[in-house]
């Protein structure tokens, strides 16, 4: 502070004391005033001071400047003049050429009225009157959030002009009387009153944004959603759906937190004739809970029910081809996992019968690893108890336990051997298990013990700015031949999928239902070059042999034969503009491929093009399956995007299964999206659809947009 400001500061603490007030103490005596300013002079006949030069004025956390600052202590007034900026503790600024206010700076009138809200939203007007410090009313004002999307200094993307407006910092609300809406400076929309939350706001009671459409399925249809918060912990979002062709969906979103958990649920019900031809109730539940119990324990349900399989599709909800509800109880130690839960699932799919479909109550695992011990050596235990039954057909319960140990060391080569042991030992009671000899019932025990040595030899070099790493890795199991009973049922290995990421598991099967038995060889290379720039390519390869032809796996699986197929991962990522991922199953006698994955991105923002292909023969153990996805996407502009897709069958009996293309223009005030789409495929009574979807989105205001199907 200078020593003139710092003279300035004192006089008017002397001021302070010889007269009544000044600039506010009398407002509030626990509200000091400060001042600075480059000159000061005080008349003492008609009791002003007037401040001029840079003038600043701080009371609590209220600020204003101005070029020039008279304070009438008798009216108990302060008028500011030139560049009048005051700063409020909400974060808004006001900006004006004249300022008429109370010593306290609460109430007033402002002329060349301006206003920054605190999310550089603005307002302006011909003049304001405040009231209270909570309540700025405007006369002749503007409102806009846009500061320069067009690139033009002047006009915004788009404003609202109105007669009077109101902005009330208490009710954190900003009302509008007269107003009409102007894009590119042209008038669009006119309404007598219109009101939106100011940027304090978070969430506020009141009607969302409408969403209109026009479709083969439903016909016309409206969905206006209402806001409720219920509290500050709690609220709900009603949104049914109305249309021309179909009774009323109702639907509903509530959501709610507390100390040590929340809760989502959506419900939704209606009545249509689509798959009988006579009215009946569809509707659906989709829930999620989570409590923490304490620091290690928490519980949670996931609830998804419908009531049938083609409904969530109908009416556009989200929809799986399987619904799983979950009620579980987990625990996370600091080198162990718990949990127990009850499992129940809903199948979609046309194929689909719930009688067949499997009831899980209760689920038990446990899984510890041991710090390690003097030598580097770990004991481990993974435990099960599992019951699983069904309406119609096999039902069985199983306790499992799988204790190991396991240790790695690296020698001064820089070579990495690895040793792991374990016995799995599975106790089952099944009943009306399909076997050879019939449906059957009984009481079946395992065990399975088995050891594994795996070994590694990375070695790498540099070579100028890249480094370059080639890596040998060869393992040996060594475990019984058989183990899979023909009364123990698989309900967790059924899926089977062979490649790079468990060519070296003890197990390649899914679950615990199956072992691999035996005794294998798996060997492998892998290999990479890496810039420091953070490009890289890597490429890694193996194949496994057992030593007995007999075979676990089924046809197709790449692991029926005792010489596997060959798996292989190549990843290609030279620069941020090109990521190639290929990925491939060779069978092993003819090398050709039998399943055969890619995703290539490659292209700048500009002009990006993105390719998804996969494909699996008839002899994958899938049907003959060839698809391809592909997009082409272009940043045209800094506010301008567009993008082009479709997906492709590529087999046979294939063909188009969906296009589509969209615009996207995005700046700081408004979004605005035109999106066509058609599909190809067809489900019971969910027609293939063609739609054209039309969005504008306000900022401070929200979305407008329709929708043709």
């Amino acid at each position: 502070m200078s020593v003139r400001t710092l003279t300035i500061v004192l006089a008017l603490f002397f001021v302070s004391l010889s007269g009544p007030a000044a600039f506010g103490q009398q407002a509030n005596s626990e509200q000091p005033v400060l001042m600075t300013a480059d000159d000061l002079s005080f008349d003492e006949d008609l009791g002003t001071a007037t401040a001029r030069g840079n003038v600043e004025i701080v009371q609590g956390e209220r600020i204003l400047t101005a070029d020039a600052v008279t304070y009438n202590q008798r009216d108990d007034i302060v008028t500011a003049t030139g560049n009048v900026v005051l700063l409020e503790p909400t974060g808004e600024v006001l900006f004006a050429e004249f300022a008429e206010l109370t010593s306290d700076m609460r109430e007033g009138f402002l002329r060349g009225f301006r206003m920054l809200l605190t999310d550089d939203s603005r307002l302006a007007a011909v003049s304001a009157q405040r009231r209270g410090g909570v309540e700025t009313e405007l006369t002749r004002a503007v409102y806009s959030p846009c500061r320069n999307c067009l690139g033009f200094d002047e006009e915004p993307l788009w404003q609202i002009k109105a007669r009077r407006v109101v902005h009330d910092a208490d009710a954190q609300e900003v009302i509008y009387r007269d107003a009409t809406l102007e894009l590119l400076g042209f008038p669009v929309a006119y309404t007598p009153y219109l009101s939106h939350p100011d940027p304090t706001v978070e969430r506020k009671s009141g009607i969302l944004t409408p969403t209109f459409g026009v479709s083969s399925l439903l016909g016309s249809s409206i969905q206006v959603p209402y806001f409720w918060a219920i509290s500050n912990e709690s609220d709900l979002t009603f949104d049914p759906i109305l249309s021309t062709d179909q009774l009323p969906v109702v639907t509903g979103e509530y959501r709610q937190r507390f100390a040590d958990g929340e809760n989502r649920t959506r419900l939704s019900f209606t009545n249509d004739d689509a798959q009988t031809g006579e009215d009946r109730f569809r509707g659906h539940i989709d829930s999620e809970t989570r409590f923490s119990i304490d620091e290690l324990w928490r519980w949670g349900a996931d609830i998804r029910l419908a009531s049938d399989d083609t409904y969530l599709g109908r009416y556009g909800f989200k929809r799986d081809d399987t619904l799983t509800n979950r009620l579980y109880v987990e625990g996370f130690g600091s080198r162990s996992y718990a949990v127990a839960e009850a499992l129940y699932f809903q199948g979609l799919r046309d194929q689909d019968i719930q009688k067949e479909t499997p009831i899980v109550a209760p689920n038990l695992n446990y899984s510890y690893i041991s710090p390690p011990g003097s030598f580097g050596g770990m004991t481990t235990l993974d435990a099960n108890v599992r019951a699983l039954t069904r309406e119609e057909g096999a039902s069985s319960q199983r306790i499992s336990l799988i204790p190991g140990w396991q240790i790695s060391h690296t020698d001064s080569l820089g070579s990495i051997t690895s040793f792991r042991t374990s016995i799995q030992g599975d106790l089952y009671n099944v009943d009306d298990v399909e076997t050879n000899d019939g449906r059957e019932s009984a009481v079946v025990g395992r065990i399975f013990p088995q050891a594994v040595v795996s070994w590694r030899y990375p070695w790498v070099r540099r070579s100028g700015p890249n480094s370059q790493i080639f890596e040998p890795l060869l393992a040996l199991v060594v475990a019984p031949n058989g183990g899979n009973p023909e009364k123990i049922p698989d309900e967790d290995s059924q899926s089977i999928a062979f490649d790079e990421t468990n060519l070296f598991d003890p197990n390649r099967f899914s679950g615990t239902d199956r072992v691999e038995g035996g005794q294998r060889v798996v060997y492998g290379i892998r290999t990479g070059v890496f810039g420091e720039l953070g490009g890289a390519s890597t490429l890694t390869v193996g194949q496994s042999i057992r030593f007995r032809e007999s075979s676990p796996f089924p046809s197709g699986t790449g692991l029926e034969d005792q010489i596997s197929d060959i798996v292989a991962n190549l990843q290609i990522t030279p620069n941020r503009f090109m990521n190639l991922l290929y990925k491939t199953r060779f069978d092993h006698d003819s090398l050709r491929a039998r399943r055969t994955e890619i995703a290539a991105s490659i292209g700048p923002p500009a002009l990006k093009a993105d390719l998804n292909y996969v494909f699996f023969d008839r002899t994958s153990g899938f049907s003959d399956r060839e698809e391809i996805t592909a997009s082409l996407k272009s940043k045209l502009t800094e506010q301008w995007s567009a993008q082009v897709q479709t997906q492709r069958d590529l087999t046979a009996e294939g063909g188009t299964l969906s296009y589509g293309a969209s615009l996207v223009y995005e700046c700081d005030c408004m979004d605005f999206e035109l999106v066509y789409g058609r599909t190809f495929t067809s489900d019971r009574d969910i027609p293939r659809v063609e739609s054209l979807l039309f969005r504008v989105t306000f900022k401070s205001l929200g979305q407008i947009g329709t929708s043709v199907l």
